[in-house]
């Protein structure tokens, strides 16, 4: 915990209520300064605290050092040369819940691998490879549509949606792609306007699947009646495979547009300044 004791933060903390701003903000600069690992330290101060004024102090430092940590970790994402998208979910997760382990969501999704696998085979045509996992997410595990909550920040948050099996296009898709990739299947995203889909994509075989509608499968002409019932003139990247980057920024996009929607600007500020990151 840096260079100080437990009476010099006792001490520091103690200031936090202080009546002169600039005393409180070298406070917190301080503390601020010594990293993460004060986090404990200040949980402990935040329970045994009966002043209200020093308990909210203590939560925005708090909150102040995780996204600190969240940003590093989502440039050292984007950094990184495979990108992996299960990570990269994570990342985005611990905004809302700092303490959730990438351990913990791995476990989880080796899980749903593991029911597809064992109903799984190689040997089978791509359409009826589809069908298994189809019949495995939305058929026994029941994973669906969260279509009455469609803009709460939980559907981009993974833990949320693997806990209460309702998720948006995105996630869905999030967690079938990892499934199907697992599997060695040709499976990517595809960044439609307003909706999120997949596409198996090989030398000889291409059509797509939408997981928000219990994986059904449609083809290249769907895409194309889908785009012009919007108006939206038809790009090649409408049709084409998208990378994991695009993938979390549109997450980090729906979350924004989440927040917005829930009236906290400060939260949606935040998460537009993660689509900075990734865009730098």
């Amino acid at each position: 915990m840096g260079e100080l004791t437990s009476n010099e933060l006792n001490a520091l903390i103690s200031l936090l209520d202080d009546t002169d701003l600039d005393v409180r903000n070298h406070v917190k600069d301080r503390i601020l300064s010594l990293g993460i690992d004060v986090i404990p330290f200040l949980e402990e101060k935040w329970e045994s605290s009966f002043n209200p004024a020093i308990q909210k102090e203590i939560e925005e430092l708090v909150h102040d050092l995780q996204f600190s940590q969240l940003k590093l970790r989502l440039t050292d994402w984007k950094d990184s040369e495979d990108r992996d998208l299960l990570t990269g979910l994570w990342i985005i997760n611990t905004y809302q819940y700092p303490d959730v382990e990438f351990n913990k969501l791995n476990a989880e999704m080796h899980q749903i691998y593991f029911e597809v696998w064992t109903a799984f085979s190689n040997e089978l045509q791509p359409f009826e490879q589809i069908r298994i996992i189809n019949n495995v997410l939305f058929g026994t595990l029941r994973f669906s549509a969260n279509t009455k909550n469609f803009h709460s920040p939980a559907n981009s948050m993974l833990s949320s949606v693997l806990d209460s099996k309702r998720g948006n296009p995105l996630t869905l898709c999030s967690i079938y792609l990892l499934v199907a990739r697992k599997l060695g299947l040709p499976v990517y995203g595809v960044n439609l306007p307003n909706l999120f889909v997949l596409t198996y994509k090989s030398s000889d075989v291409n059509f797509y699947v939408n997981a928000f509608n219990k994986g059904l499968i449609f083809n290249k002409k769907d895409v194309t009646s889908y785009l012009e019932h919007l108006k939206i003139e038809p790009r090649p990247e409408f049709y084409e495979p998208c990378s994991h980057l695009d993938i979390i920024r549109r997450m980090l996009r729906n979350l924004g547009q989440s927040f917005e929607k829930l009236g906290e600007q400060e939260k949606s500020e935040e998460v537009r300044g993660l689509i900075q990151l990734l865009d730098l």
